[in-house]
């Protein structure tokens, strides 16, 4: 028979998607005074993958991701995406959002992200959430599932994910 045990910490991650730098530096100032330090942000990238956030956050699209210094127990993610929806809300206009945060966690073994969509894949967490694991580490590298969103399944994420990974394990 199995015991129960606890999950090992993991390191937080945003992604951050953006379409005006003002909107990226309030976001990431309210992230970091919520959630600790930043250990890496990444440069910003394009972000073409697809038109979903388009009529909101408008074109063209940038992507960041901003890694945390503070482990975190996996247990809270969710109330970590309902303090990231807050963000969104207070930086929104006439109900439009300006930036778009997902907020996900990084093990040695795994991507997890934050959803407040449920679908076949993603299990419930509590508050409203529901969490995916996004992308597995096997084979030297972290690989997608079959309903990984492109942008994640990219060789670029995967290769930001890895140094991530080492960050994760040479402060473990």
């Amino acid at each position: 028979m199995g015991r129960p045990s606890l999950p090992e910490e993991a390191l937080l991650f945003i992604g951050i998607l953006y379409r005006d730098q003002a909107y990226l530096s309030s976001a990431r100032e309210s992230i970091s005074g919520r959630f600790g330090g930043i250990l890496i942000e990444t440069a910003p990238m394009s972000w073409d993958y697809s038109r979903y956030y388009e009529e909101e956050l408008g074109r063209p699209l940038k992507r960041v991701f901003t890694f945390f210094e503070d482990r975190i127990d996996p247990e809270t993610l969710a109330a970590i995406k309902i303090t990231t929806n807050k963000i969104e809300a207070s930086l929104s206009i006439e109900g439009k959002r300006n930036i778009n945060l997902d907020p996900g966690y990084l093990t040695a073994a795994k991507v997890v992200l934050a959803s407040t969509k449920n679908y076949s894949h993603r299990i419930y967490v509590g508050q409203g959430i529901f969490a995916e694991v996004t992308l597995v580490y096997r084979e030297g590298g972290y690989r997608p599932h079959l309903f990984t969103y492109p942008d994640y399944a990219s060789d670029a994420y995967a290769e930001i994910f890895a140094r991530a990974r080492q960050l994760l394990q040479k402060t473990s």
